[in-house]
């Protein structure tokens, strides 16, 4: 999935190197943080949050056949 969320993610921005995930998982949930150049933050969100929402489908969408629920949090 880290992969997955990193292979979409770096075509959008200007700075590809800056793209980290860092994931955290508990008993019930797994939690993705994608972490982006600050200048890249506006490319990853989109006008009124389409990218990031669309991001968000595709990764719950391919994480949907685990047991465990999947957030993707975006940050600095």
């Amino acid at each position: 999935m880290k992969e997955l969320i990193e292979t979409i993610v770096k075509p959008l921005v200007d700075f590809p190197e800056d793209v980290h995930v860092f994931v955290t998982e508990d008993d019930s949930r797994i939690t993705y943080l994608l972490s982006v150049n600050k200048t890249d933050m506006g490319k990853v969100i989109g006008k009124q949050g389409r990218v990031a929402k669309a991001i968000r489908t595709v990764v719950y969408a391919t994480g949907s056949s685990q047991q465990k629920k999947i957030f993707l949090e975006i940050g600095e």
